[in-house]
Formats: structure tokens, C-alpha cells, sequence
């Protein structure tokens, strides 16, 4: 097995922190530093970061959280702001959050051990949906929605083709709700296209992920996925 891989199953870090931490020397491998993440280790094998050793692979976890405004969604943060992992209480597991939100955006965040499932989740090859609720400036015509709807060039970068349809118009506030199903998640996406259509976003929720839904779940609240959820994720990302 890929180092990377061994220790993003063991609960380290997700696949791409790991490869961080290989590329910085600060994993050996039965004594000696190992700086490719392409490395082959096998079960047996001493594998230890930062002077730790690798020992038994965690059991995995796997929560739904209903992120409220104002959390980063990291581990840790250089400017000491509250992270999604302030939300989380008594859980020993070594969770990281797959993928991010922006701190102001509010909705549906996983957060796991399991960093060969993260990486499937938010590596762009699979395609993963996220379906988002926008409130933006003004409401978009016909011309703007299907802009957005085959893409739209943010930053060097052509976005997918979008689903998006207009929910609500909200004429006395020159304001509208917009859907927006995706399948790829660059930072602050969803308000670059609409800034990119003179229709900038007021507020912003995402309201699923990968099939999965905050639902009734109130912010700030967090919930174990069912086995039947987690089967899911593994089916979709081909696991």
C-alpha cells in the first residue's frame, strides 16, 4: 500500500495532508526518512511522524455536521477562531472535515477518520454533488441563470455545467433564492459564478452533499452517519 494511503487509513491525516507530511520528512519508515508519498509499505512495516509510531488503525467514524456561520471548517486555526471541531464533544477519533465550507456559509459538512473516503469525496474525478441554496443581489434573468448553467470563467478556470434553477424571487427586496447542484467544489465557487453574473451572493447554505442532507438537524448539532449512509458513500465513491 501507498504510504499516503496507510496513514490516511490509519487516521492520521487525509490522503493530501499526508502527502504534506511525507514531502516535509516527517515520516520514516522502519527508521528512515521516507519523502515520497508513493512509497510502498506493507502492514508489518514501522511507520512513524513526527517520532510517533502508526499503531493500530482507528475504527472508523463518520458524522454529519450541521455547520453554523462564523466556524472555520479546519483542525486548526493560525488565528486562534472557533473551527468546526469546537462543535464536536467527546468523540476520541481523529476527525478532519472533507472538504470545506466558508466560515460565513452555513449546511451540510462531513467530518471522518477515514482520509481514503475524504479524498474520493472531494477529488474532482467522481464527481461528488453538492447542492447549495443562494441568496443573492438582485434576481438574475433567464440569459444570467443559463450563463451559470453551462459555466462560467472564474480565475483561469472554465466551471462545469451547473443545475440551477430560480426558487424565489423576492421583488420588495431586489433579492432571489437560487438552487445550485454542482459536481466540482473550488474555493468559494458558488460565489465567484454568481459575482461573475453582476448577482452577488448575500448568504449561502449548502443543503446536501453527496446525496445526504442536514435534513431537521438543527446548526450547530452533529449526528453519527447510519450504516446505511456510510454504504452508500462507499458505493459512490467505488470503495
Amino acid at each position: 500500500m501507498r504510504l499516503a494511503k496507510y496513514l490516511a487509513r490509519a487516521g492520521v491525516a487525509s490522503r493530501r495532508q499526508a502527502e504534506v507530511l511525507i514531502s516535509e520528512g516527517r515520516v520514516e519508515v522502519n527508521g528512515q526518512v521516507v519523502e515520497k508519498p508513493q512509497t510502498l509499505v506493507e502492514d508489518q512495516d514501522k511507520v512513524t511522524v513526527n517520532g510517533s509510531l502508526v499503531e493500530n488503525v482507528e475504527s472508523k467514524c463518520y458524522l454529519l455536521l450541521h455547520k453554523p456561520p462564523g466556524y472555520i471548517s479546519t483542525v486548526k486555526d493560525t488565528h486562534n477562531r472557533p473551527t468546526v471541531l469546537d462543535l464536536i464533544n467527546g468523540i476520541e477519533a481523529r476527525l478532519y472535515p472533507v472538504g470545506r465550507l466558508d466560515a460565513d456559509t452555513s449546511g451540510i459538512l462531513l467530518l471522518t477518520n477515514d482520509g481514503e473516503m475524504a479524498f474520493r469525496l472531494t477529488h474532482p474525478s467522481f464527481q461528488v454533488k453538492k447542492k447549495y441554496l443562494a441568496l443573492v443581489s438582485g434576481i438574475p434573468n433567464r440569459e444570467s441563470l443559463d450563463t451559470l448553467r453551462k459555466g462560467v470563467a472564474i480565475e483561469n478556470h472554465h466551471t462545469a455545467p451547473a443545475g440551477v434553477k430560480l426558487l424565489e424571487r423576492k421583488v420588495q427586496i431586489n433579492k432571489a433564492l437560487l438552487e445550485l447542484t454542482l459536481i466540482e467544489g473550488k474555493k468559494g465557487q458558488v460565489k465567484k459564478m454568481c459575482r461573475a453574473i453582476n448577482h452577488p451572493v448575500v448568504k449561502l447554505h449548502r443543503e446536501e452533499f453527496a446525496g445526504l442532507k442536514v435534513g431537521e438537524l438543527p446548526e450547530g448539532k452533529y449526528r453519527f452517519l447510519s450504516e446505511q449512509e456510510v454504504k452508500w458513500l462507499y458505493r459512490l465513491v467505488k470503495l
